[in-house]
């Protein structure tokens, strides 16, 4: 028998056993607005089963298992023989099979596939963000396959397959497959031209053996990679897969796995490549960097949907917090402070979230001007929206206190998780680097960002302002990397505004410009104004949990 001083009061129920994807309005609203009408029914179909089953108790567990039990690297067999595996938690191959199935690494060809694909990546992101890697890279290998037409046939029907399988065999008995990424070297870094893996051509046309390392090694377990490689006439993309057509392994020695703050449920490794590990050239032989970069882009476009997708979860359980605990006489949601804070990070999520789903939406219309203006978007939204997860879920932590704080809450998960995509495909310095290549060599890109800022020119003095200071600082160049990242965060800012302005509620578009754009705004979250509809705007970001 319970003794009477342990009566449990004033807690809040567990977030669980609703639909992550209904329940959140900007994602939502962000599908029905970039999906044709002749396929948005069957989208928000899909969209809804996959939210319903991120938001069940059953899944939410797999999440937690796959972090609580992490990868272990088994480099040998009982007898000796290297076989150079990595075993999973049962639940991390069960969220892989979901994420798989509702199409995440099948966009490519799809009518409105990237902005289906986006929404479920952020979904699933709530759920575990680590097995978004692997998901994330497989999707992002298709147009780095489609430089070399042959390798596409046999490969991209089954990077897109709804089918996924765990078992290392020869490509074609496998109806679906994985694949991974390794560029990042020991003295290269970022710089990947640095970089001394090097490929020795063989007799037959494509072919090479590679001999070096890879510092950073993504999903090890995948069935493929694309790796850079120094080759005679310069730095080359290779596919190097794990298993060869007569089914035989390939020369791929995991050293040792990663031991990281976060993103504890994924693989990340050291690998070596011994002078005998078979590769396949795609692309043009030197042109390594121009046949990946499309890969690149995309799964720094994933970055950016990955944290808008752990700002939403920390976002929507700091509000299902305030709105079940009591303190100081009433509900913490009603509170006049603990309102203004949570509607700041509500704020920061939507605006995320909306530039995302945007992005996706460019890719999906694959037009001459669409491009230009992911050219610079998607590095302009990788510095600023992977930097701004941080400071939300710390301070959404904060809003569950000392609950927060405990590793049954997953808010340290998630605190573990925020810092990955900034640092992932390029940190903040190389993003703002590239918008300054982008800036001075592709005219057309910041033509099209501009136009995409000027449709909300007039609607708001505060954003037309912005937009002006922004102008001003593009004028002038000279010297600019020092300030780039000024720059940036301002181009950022004034394109999250310019898409709040046109597309979200006006309570939401009020508080973002006169914060972000007007200066009425402190160094901390809950310094809005107070004249703003606040309750409407974290009203917005409630959960609705089923019955």
């Amino acid at each position: 028998m319970a003794a009477t001083t342990h009566t449990v009061t004033n807690q809040a129920p567990p977030l669980v056993g609703y639909d992550v994807f209904s329940s959140d309005r900007a994602l939502a609203e962000a599908v029905e607005r970039h999906l044709a009408p002749d396929v948005l029914a069957d989208a928000r179909d899909d969209l809804t089963t996959l939210g319903r089953s991120a938001g069940s108790a059953q899944v939410q567990e797999w999440g937690a298992l796959a972090n609580a039990f992490p990868p272990r690297l088994r480099t040998h067999d009982r007898y000796g023989h290297r076989v150079d595996e990595v075993d999973f938690h049962p639940s991390w191959h069960r969220l892989l099979g979901k994420s798989v199935n509702a199409g995440l690494t099948a966009a490519w060809g799809r009518p409105g596939g990237h902005v289906r694909r986006a929404a479920g990546f952020v979904v699933q992101t709530q759920v575990e963000a680590g097995h978004g890697c692997p998901v994330s890279m497989t999707h992002a290998a298709v147009p780095a396959l489609r430089a070399d037409p042959e390798l596409a046939a046999v490969w991209e029907p089954l990077l897109t397959s709804l089918v996924y399988e765990e078992e290392l065999r020869p490509p074609r008995e496998k109806d679906g497959v994985l694949f991974g990424m390794g560029m990042t070297e020991k003295q290269g870094g970022s710089d990947v031209r640095e970089n001394t893996t090097a490929a020795r051509r063989l007799d037959a046309d494509g072919e090479y053996v590679l001999t070096g390392h890879k510092w950073f090694c993504s999903a090890p377990m995948s069935d493929a990679f694309l790796v850079l490689a120094q080759a005679p006439e310069g730095l080359t993309c290779f596919l190097v897969p794990r298993v060869l057509e007569d089914g035989s392994r390939n020369a791929f020695a995991i050293q040792r796995l990663k031991d990281k703050l976060g993103n504890r449920s994924n693989a990340s490794a050291e690998v070596e490549f011994d002078g005998t590990t078979w590769g396949r050239r795609v692309g043009e032989e030197g042109r390594g960097i121009r046949t990946i970069i499309g890969m690149v882009a995309a799964t720094r476009l994933d970055c950016v949907l990955g944290s808008a997708g752990l700002m939403r979860q920390a976002v929507a359980q700091a509000v299902h917090h305030a709105g079940h605990r009591r303190a100081f006489g009433g509900l913490l949601v009603d509170k006049p402070l603990m309102r203004n804070v949570l509607a700041d990070l509500a704020l920061e999520s939507e605006a995320a979230t909306v530039l995302g789903m945007r992005l996706a939406a460019a890719y999906d219309a694959d037009t001459e001007a669409e491009r230009a203006f992911a050219r610079i978007a998607v590095p302009v939204a990788k510095y600023w929206v992977t930097k701004r997860c941080l400071p939300v879920v710390a301070e959404a932590l904060e809003c569950l206190g000392g609950n927060g704080y405990v590793e049954e809450s997953g808010l340290p998960r998630l605190l573990r998780e925020s810092p990955l995509n900034s640092i992932w495909e390029g940190s903040g310095n190389v993003q703002a680097l590239d918008v300054l290549r982008a800036l001075r060599s592709e005219p057309r890109a910041l033509n099209a960002f501009l136009t995409e800022v000027g449709a909300a020119r007039g609607a708001d003095h505060r954003l037309d302002g912005a937009i002006k200071g922004m102008l001003t600082e593009l004028a002038d160049l000279e010297g600019v990397e020092g300030r780039a990242r000024r720059l940036v965060e301002r181009m950022a800012l004034v394109l999250q505004g310019s898409l709040l302005v046109r597309w979200a509620p006006a309570e939401v578009a009020d508080a973002f410009c006169a914060s972000r754009l007007g200066g009425d705004w402190g160094s901390a979250f809950g310094t809005l104004p107070s004249t703003l509809d606040l309750g409407a705007v974290v009203e917005r970001a409630r959960v609705e949990v089923d019955a």
